[in-house]
């Protein structure tokens, strides 16, 4: 499978959820979950700092917000788009709640050097943590990175 067109258009919105989140003084992630049927199920960004839960990462808010929104089924089979790499914490939240594919935009160790946080914060990736499952995942990324790069950059 490859990136196409509505990807594009799902993953922009997810960027602008992680602008959105970096506004309001957030770490700069966003998240939309999209169902199989193509309904955009919930987006979000992240809340780390104003909802101060180390846990809010911008896709685990879309999870929860899509679960509460529309139920655990249907999360089964759906995309989530995110603003950068997820990591193992959503990547493990996602496998578990059924995703079948993740599209993102910029990954661990790009986001790293822009923003200088130490290497070992894009050590694991989500290509690695879906992987150790035995339900595949499907991941496309990175994509659009000079999009999802400028977020970590303004």
């Amino acid at each position: 499978m490859s990136v196409t067109d509505e990807d594009r258009r799902h993953l922009r919105a997810a960027i602008a959820e992680a602008f959105a989140a970096k506004a309001r003084g957030d770490q700069p992630y966003g998240g939309v979950l999209v169902a199989a049927s193509g309904e955009v199920l919930a987006t979000a960004g992240a809340t780390v700092t104003t909802g101060n839960d180390f846990a809010a990462h911008g896709e685990m808010n879309a999870l929860r917000a899509a679960r509460r929104d529309h139920g655990m089924e249907s999360l089964r089979g759906a995309t989530m788009y995110a603003s950068g790499e997820p990591c193992p914490m959503c990547a493990g939240a996602m496998y578990w709640a059924g995703i079948s594919r993740v599209v993102y935009g910029l990954d661990g160790p790009v986001i790293s050097r822009i923003t200088g946080l130490p290497a070992d914060a894009g050590r694991l990736s989500c290509r690695a943590a879906f992987a150790a499952g035995p339900r595949p995942t499907i991941v496309e990324g990175p994509t659009l990175t000079d999009e999802a790069a400028a977020v970590f950059r303004s």
